[in-house]
């Protein structure tokens, strides 16, 4: 069991490191990261640290898993109703999403990371989360479109396909490059149907890659 002063002192690195929505730094506080690893690495947790999860990816660091998830809201204007998530990994972005916004659709490319996801969100109690074993690289236009759009996977270059299932006034948040990334924010104007990017910060993800793992 992870004691209270383990979370607290990642909590402070995280303010430390200018992560300032205290709702966003709340859910991180209360959701149990050692659930996502495997037991081996479940010590290593509450680090401020990417962890492997095995298939190539990653558990995200929780500093960047904080920090784009107070960009969406921030950029949002603080409420989200559809959320797609390209890339369900472990779960844990999928988990702090479900707590904050009224309904996540994530999609995973490796079914075995995407039955391991879907059975911990069932364990913490989480409905609002419709997951799909799909290529993330495109999205899930049926369910679209969406208010907000969060990759946890790097792309060469923003997909059109995922500019393209933002509803008006929507905004993205992907990493984008290959060696060198850097954080965009992407948001389709409500009036013009035009798309306006930020780059924000350099950040380190594993490519988004095409074909799905059965």
């Amino acid at each position: 069991m992870t004691s209270l002063r383990t979370r607290e002192r990642l909590l402070q690195r995280l303010m430390d490191q200018g992560v300032t929505n205290f709702r966003v730094l709340d859910v991180i506080r209360n959701t149990p990261r050692h659930l996502f690893l495997d037991e081996a690495l479940s010590h290593r947790a509450y680090e401020d640290s990417s962890l492997p999860i095995g298939y190539g990816q990653t558990l995200s660091q929780p500093y960047i898993v904080a920090r784009m998830t107070e960009i969406l809201l921030a950029a949002a204007g603080g409420s989200l109703r559809r959320v797609l998530e390209v890339g369900t990994g472990s779960g844990y972005q999928t988990t702090v999403l479900a707590q904050l916004v009224e309904q996540v659709y994530s999609v995973e490319r490796i079914k075995p990371l995407q039955d391991r996801a879907r059975e911990r969100l069932r364990q913490l109690g989480l409905h609002n989360v419709q997951l799909k074993h799909a290529d993330g690289g495109f999205g899930w236009p049926e369910q679209g479109p969406f208010d907000g759009i969060l990759s946890t996977a790097a792309p060469q270059f923003v997909p059109e396909e995922l500019k393209q299932q933002l509803a008006p006034g929507g905004v993205l948040v992907i990493p984008v490059g290959g060696q060198t990334q850097q954080l965009h924010l992407v948001i389709r104007e409500p009036d013009t149907d035009k798309f306006v990017t930020q780059v924000l910060e350099p950040v380190k993800f594993v490519p988004l890659l095409s074909g799905i793992t059965r």
